[in-house]
């Protein structure tokens, strides 16, 4: 039998957990008891918003900011979260950057951006965890692209292809006490300013003909969490889209 994580009293570091699928996140692992530190960067409004609502239903809830394009500043995130909660159980990567970029288009910099946010501050964060932490859970929000070769976003799908080799080498890396898996999402949401009708032109064929939700992500992030069975693996929750690539 698959032996399960008692996820009630542990401590998570949500990174990006005040918005979208990183709020879903924050708000389901409250749900279930675990108190959350939720990371964010320029979203203060929100992550205030979202404290006052999971502190309403019970919940112990510290806001964190920092910028995770700085070593630094990620090293003393989980300081900081430790300090703050009085310990740390998980560390769910989610914050990211996304811009669509063609090889033609993408510059040096701008390569090198996506990748201090969406691979090298995942780095960062899992090697402090791991430094301080003897056990506990990492999950890493990828893409379903990672199977793909999307020519229209290279430096992000770049980034979230290494990110994916990171983590299976991780969970070598740092068994049998810290497990390391991935969870990747295929369209979820519309970018920031755009509508439902951007999502059906821009999400693709899906076959079982229906967008996720956040909250579906966050359920396959719980169900990573909870067991001690699995480390290196990497779930699609992407209604079968990674298969068409």
């Amino acid at each position: 039998m698959v032996e399960l994580m008692k996820l009630k009293g542990k401590v998570a570091l949500v990174t990006g957990g005040a918005v979208r699928i990183g709020r879903a996140i924050s708000e389901s692992l409250a749900e279930h008891g675990v108190d959350v530190c939720v990371h964010y960067r320029n979203s203060e409004r929100e992550a205030k918003e979202l404290k006052r609502i999971l502190q309403d239903k019970g919940s112990r809830v510290f806001l964190l900011k920092a910028d995770l394009s700085s070593e630094a500043e990620c090293d003393l995130l989980v300081q900081k979260a430790r300090e703050a909660a009085g310990g740390l159980d998980i560390l769910v990567n989610n914050a990211s950057v996304f811009t669509k970029q063609t090889i033609n288009e993408a510059t040096t910099s701008a390569i090198e951006s996506e990748f201090r946010t969406n691979l090298y501050a995942p780095m960062h964060l899992m090697r402090a965890f791991a430094g301080t932490c003897s056990r506990g859970k990492i999950v890493n929000l990828l893409d379903r692209r990672i199977t793909s070769l999307d020519h229209t976003c290279v430096p992000y799908l770049l980034s979230k292809k290494a990110l994916a080799e990171v983590t299976k080498l991780a969970a070598l890396e740092w068994a049998p006490g810290i497990t390391v898996n991935g969870v990747a999402p295929g369209a979820v949401l519309p970018p920031p300013g755009k509508g439902e009708d951007y999502m059906k032109d821009f999400a693709g064929f899906v076959p079982l003909g229906r967008q996720v939700t956040p909250g579906e992500v966050a359920d396959a992030v719980l169900f990573v969490l909870r067991s001690d069975a699995l480390t290196g693996q990497i779930i699609f929750v992407d209604g079968g889209q990674h298969m068409k690539s």
